[in-house]
């Protein structure tokens, strides 16, 4: 009754099940270890000391930013330059614009630093001017995948929709940091913008979105395997019932 499966056929059905269940169990089991990972670094960042405790040091010496020196408070001296809006930006709830002020430091280079946060309508205060110490958390270049990043172009001249070295610099002449600081103490006028996670290291819906791809590689591997059963168990009735003349 089941000589079928030695046809050519189904050795290619047979081939293809165990080649497939292997690679969906595969594919589950490494996306169940990159959300376990995920969660591994939640854990970490929840252990470490929080960063407004922490003292203030140079810049430099915290570059290149890493889960480990995001968010820590760096300190820059330079004069202010540029400045810039960064448009539809949420703040407890409201939507309004970063005010981001380039700083060209000491060293030569230029440091964006978000000012703080400006409902939308209002006037951003002038840069102070003079010689200026700036303290504020360190923050990874945004990237189009960043929470708020705005992918639109044709923005006015005088708005950036992404806080990054690759947005700055066809709008600057100056070398810019890949990386950015947000004050800890805002100007009056403008709101203070709170340091995000480091990327990776919150449990957010991407992160949920691994633990879902794990089940759904193990489901794929449990629905070939049901389909071989299924196609076999129908072969194998055809061929009853053609033994017997029906």
């Amino acid at each position: 009754m089941y000589r079928f499966l030695r046809t050519p056929r189904w050795w290619g059905i047979n081939v293809f099940v165990l080649l497939a269940i292997p690679f969906c169990v595969f594919m589950g089991t490494w996306q169940l270890g990159k959300f376990e990972d995920r969660v591994d670094s939640h854990k970490e960042a929840e252990k470490r000391p929080d960063a407004s405790t922490l003292k203030a040091v140079p810049l430099d010496s915290l570059l290149p930013v890493d889960k480990e020196t995001s968010g820590r408070p760096a300190e820059a001296r330079g004069r202010f330059g540029e400045q810039f809006l960064v448009p539809d930006r949420e703040l407890d709830g409201r939507t309004g614009s970063y005010v981001l002020t380039l700083l060209r430091t000491d060293g030569g280079r230029s440091l964006p630093v978000v000012r703080g946060w400006l409902p939308t309508g209002a006037n951003a205060p002038a840069p102070p001017s003079g010689e200026v110490t700036v303290v504020g958390a360190l923050q990874a270049s945004e990237t189009q995948g960043t929470k708020g990043v705005s992918a639109a172009g044709g923005l006015p001249d005088g708005q950036l929709g992404m806080i990054s070295a690759a947005s700055l610099v066809n709008v600057v002449t100056d070398d810019v940091y890949d990386a950015w600081v947000t004050l800890t103490d805002s100007p009056a006028g403008l709101t203070p913008v709170p340091a995000a996670a480091a990327a990776g290291t919150s449990l957010d819906a991407k992160a949920f979105q691994n633990l879902g791809y794990t089940a759904e590689w193990f489901v794929f591997a449990g629905f070939v395997l049901f389909m071989w059963f299924r196609l076999v168990r129908r072969e194998a009735e055809a061929s009853r019932d053609e033994a017997l003349g029906l």
